[in-house]
């Protein structure tokens, strides 16, 4: 039987020990502020650096011999090919890292490359779905053409408390018709297509989780379920609204990490899914 390593990159925001359990290798994202990088960082070490910083944090992707290390790591463990999930090409390099890298070790392991089109849990619950296909005997050809089944199932959909980090990060997308009324709306973006843009407009921020709540509702039956959070006051009462809500595995609640708090900005609140 086949030995396949999933790695995925720091977008994901899956909690550390539910990516070790899983055998999950996660590669880093730089996170910069000002002067200062850094390859990983907590989430309360990022927004308490947020916090006390007079500018935005920037992101940048992993260099392809950050992924490069990681495949030749799988090889040396005794794997017989990689499976790579990454944040979607449309936001960010890494794809594209990912994938230079797959063709530097072409020589010496197989892998495999998939561009999720997604960001945050979303990501998150392939990485896992997949590692549990991996763990199950699915060889590396299986796994492929089942991750791009995932991406196809997923979706992310968010309220936002800001725009400002989103703005200034350059990932407003379709959201862009927002802008000019953030004052009086509480704003929801979904991942569409790869890009970030417009979910609706609420006047509160209780309309607005029970708006989020709706668009996983809708998708149900589901198969995996994720809540993912950038400091936010109000998790139990999204978790209270989506807790009858079917799904196969149950409910993963995840703190944002640096990369999607970079650009979504504190307050950010979501759901991700992958129907069943």
């Amino acid at each position: 039987m086949a030995r396949i390593k999933v790695v995925t990159d720091s977008a994901c925001d899956l909690p550390t020990a539910l990516a070790e359990r899983a055998g999950i290798e996660v590669v880093p994202l730089t996170i910069r502020f000002g002067e200062d990088e850094f390859d990983d960082l907590s989430p309360e070490s990022f927004w308490a650096k947020c916090r006390a910083s007079k500018t935005l944090p920037e992101t940048a992707a992993p260099s392809p011999g950050a992924f490069q290390r990681a495949y030749e790591a799988a090889h040396d463990d005794g794997y017989d090919g990689v499976v790579v999930v990454t944040l979607s090409s449309l936001l960010s390099a890494t794809h594209q890292s990912a994938t230079v890298a797959a063709e530097a070790v072409a020589g010496t392991i197989e892998v495999q490359v998939i561009d999720t089109l997604n960001v945050s849990m979303g990501l998150g619950l392939i990485a896992l779905e997949l590692a549990d296909a991996a763990a199950g005997g699915a060889g590396l050809s299986e796994l492929a053409t089942h991750g791009a089944s995932l991406v196809q199932r997923s979706g992310v959909v968010a309220t936002l408390d800001t725009l400002e980090h989103l703005v200034k990060g350059g990932r407003i997308g379709g959201a862009r018709a927002l802008l000019g009324q953030v004052l009086a709306i509480k704003p929801l973006v979904e991942l569409k297509g790869g890009v970030v843009a417009e979910a609706g407009r609420q006047r509160t921020r209780a309309k607005a989780l029970a708006a989020v709540s709706a668009a996983a509702r809708a998708k149900a039956p589901l198969r995996r379920f994720a809540l993912f959070h950038g400091a936010c006051h109000d998790v139990p009462a999204l978790e209270k609204l989506v807790a009858d809500i079917e799904s196969e595995i149950p409910l993963v609640v995840a703190d944002v990490g640096p990369v999607v708090g970079t650009h979504g900005g504190p307050g950010i609140i979501g759901l991700c899914w992958i129907e069943r």
